[in-house]
């Protein structure tokens, strides 16, 4: 399994994730960076980031292309929000088109709504065949605990070889 991490992480714990993830598989990483900025305290950070996804925002990707046709698999990680995966996923989504591969997702949250960012994200990767989904409560709070559920993740979905 040649694999790649792609992620978004709003305030570190999908990155905490992502790094425990990458290092069980051996994978390469990818860490998306966007041009716009969002509010990180207080309620506007839960208004902004929840108009994002309700009105589609799609920002601009600052990272360099990355040529996923090496990749037989993609391991997508977000933060969630309003139900959904944050906006720079969603701009990473429609910027590659991706199909034809294996997905494994992971989502970090602080209050739910994991099932659904996963059905929008199946339905948004459809025609790849999906290897596993795991969701992770306030990471950062917990973090040997949250790795540890990371690693045996990565572990299940990568197969015997790992």
């Amino acid at each position: 399994m040649k694999a790649i991490v792609v992620y978004f992480s709003f305030e570190g714990n999908t990155k905490l994730i992502a790094e425990a993830v990458t290092k069980t598989i051996s994978s390469d990483s990818v860490e998306l960076k966007t041009s716009k900025k969002y509010p990180t305290q207080g309620l506007s950070k839960f208004f902004w980031g929840g108009k994002s996804v309700m009105f589609g925002e799609k920002p601009e990707l600052l990272n360099e292309l990355i040529d996923l046709d090496q990749y037989d698999t993609i391991l997508i990680g977000t933060p969630v929000w309003a139900s959904s995966f944050a906006p720079p996923i969603k701009s990473f989504i429609d910027q590659y088109k991706i199909k034809g591969r294996k997905i494994g997702l992971f989502a970090c949250h602080g209050g739910g709504g994991s099932k659904k960012c996963f059905e929008k994200f199946k339905k948004a990767l459809d025609g790849n065949a999906f290897i596993g989904e795991v969701d992770f409560y306030e990471p950062k709070k917990k973090p040997e605990e949250s790795t540890q559920k990371a690693v045996e993740w990565a572990r299940k979905i990568s197969g015997p070889a790992s």
